[in-house]
């Protein structure tokens, strides 16, 4: 029975071989079927297509490896947004590589768990050599720098908050305005005051705001600054702020880097990040511009010391007299137990393109932003908020309310031919492409303002 064989072992490779076609030819005919970026029909259409696609989810008797691949993964695709679609740019979701995708199957396939070192020697090694590597990235002066795995953004900036809280029971977080909300949740979980929020009017924090705050804030205290804000893809003035921050000697500096992180790879940009090795901690995630299957994040650390707080003991993953013996010990690597290895495909991605090659695929994304902007700029009908920092573009149709933005936006979506973002910015709603896609095309950018152009005559 082809549906209970195992992946693993020297005869799984064999058991998943014709699974693999299946699936290859699944992904491709749903993608056909799709015609786009998305399905048509919304939720309701969506929905209704997968049910009848699917049928019983747990019949009484199985239907096979081949038609429950075939059924099922196709469904999946041909009612996908698919970010590998140029016209799919709503969101910081990337399309990944195929390398990357290729060797997240080899985890899956070995299922180690990070938990302890005997389900994952190979894998906790292969951990220890990416984190030293990121981390020598994002703090390159440090003596002793290390990064944690994370699955993105919302948890890395939750641990950054731990460590501080970890650092000084009483501290307080100041975040701009600008700030991701997970700021606020994780203050939240911890049990930490609500974050002083100082407002961002242009975007980016304000620095006198912020000093004004550390001035009333006289114990310790976390700054949070942004390189890459989720609706603008912004830079907040980092060294500005880690200035700001030793100034007034009571702040380390977090940089929530999820978005903008991975411009470090690129000669031509990483300017943009000046200031970002200041930071205590800084959150990066791969699953952005680093083109990774989720999840890809990171918590890069100044100082590998400041991880110890982490340190946890489970007598079953790691007993006293095993770690004593050089059994390495993973517990203290995670606020997780059973951790899969999403380190590996980014093991090989590192490896495949380098620093150079991803490098390539960031500049590239950011050209693109670049020539939507002139493309708006030149488009009579429509407004551009501003030139883009990273690779997030705004604009509008001029003269449109922002029930008619919403409108355009829904419909698209509704009828499958675009995914676009949204953002208030100088408060008023923006449509958002935000280019990801390193392979998108002058015409793709083109039909993006064509299809908005065209909602705007309905």
């Amino acid at each position: 029975m082809r549906a209970a064989h195992l992946a693993g072992g020297v005869s799984g490779p064999d058991a998943l071989r014709p699974l693999l076609d299946t699936v290859l030819d699944a992904l491709r005919d749903g993608a056909v079927a799709r015609g786009g970026p998305l399905p048509g029909g919304g939720p309701k259409g969506v929905a209704d297509r997968v049910r009848e696609s699917v049928g019983a989810v747990l019949p009484e008797q199985g239907a096979g490896a081949d038609e429950a691949l075939r059924v099922v993964v196709h469904a999946l695709a041909a009612g996908a947004a698919d970010p590998a679609h140029p016209l799919c740019a709503a969101h910081l979701h990337t399309p990944p590589l195929a390398l990357a995708a290729a060797a997240d199957l080899a985890a899956s396939v070995l299922n180690p768990s990070l938990d302890s070192w005997d389900q994952a020697p190979a894998a906790s090694a292969l951990e220890a050599l990416v984190t030293a590597a990121v981390a020598a990235e994002v703090h390159p002066t440090a003596p002793a720098p290390d990064a944690l795995v994370t699955t993105g953004g919302t948890e890395s900036n939750q641990l950054a908050l731990l460590l501080a809280r970890e650092r000084h029971p009483a501290v307080r977080t100041v975040v701009g305005a600008n700030a991701h909300h997970s700021f606020h949740r994780a203050a939240w979980l911890l049990g930490l005051p609500e974050p002083v929020v100082v407002p961002a009017p242009s975007g980016t924090v304000d620095l006198v705001a912020l000093d004004e705050a550390l001035t009333d804030l006289t114990g310790p205290t976390l700054v949070v600054a942004t390189a890459g804000t989720t609706d603008a893809g912004l830079i907040d003035p980092l060294p500005e702020i880690a200035d700001l921050c030793a100034a007034h000697g009571h702040a380390d500096l977090h940089v929530d880097a999820a978005y903008g992180g991975p411009v470090l790879f690129s000669d031509t940009h990483r300017r943009l990040l000046t200031g970002l090795e200041r930071a205590r901690t800084v959150t990066v995630d791969l699953h952005k511009l680093g083109w990774q299957p989720a999840a890809a994040g990171l918590l890069a650390v100044r100082d590998a010391a400041d991880l110890a707080v982490l340190g946890h003991t489970a007598d079953y993953l790691n007993a006293d007299d095993d770690t004593d013996a050089g059994l390495p010990d993973l517990l203290g690597r995670s606020l997780r137990t059973t951790r899969r290895p999403d380190v590996l495909k980014t093991a090989v991605t590192l490896r495949a393109l380098g620093r150079t090659g991803l490098g390539a695929l960031v500049d590239a994304c950011m050209a693109r932003a670049q020539h939507l902007a002139d493309l708006v700029e030149k488009a009579p009908g429509l407004e551009l908020y501003a030139r883009p920092a990273l690779t997030t573009v705004l604009f509008r149709p001029y003269d449109a309310t922002d029930t008619t933005v919403a409108e355009i936006r829904r419909t698209l979506l509704t009828e499958g031919r675009a995914v676009l973002g949204r953002a208030v910015a100088d408060g008023r709603l923006w449509l958002k492409a935000t280019l990801l896609h390193p392979h998108a095309t002058p015409g793709d950018l083109a039909e993006i303002l064509t299809l908005v152009e065209g909602g705007t005559h309905r």
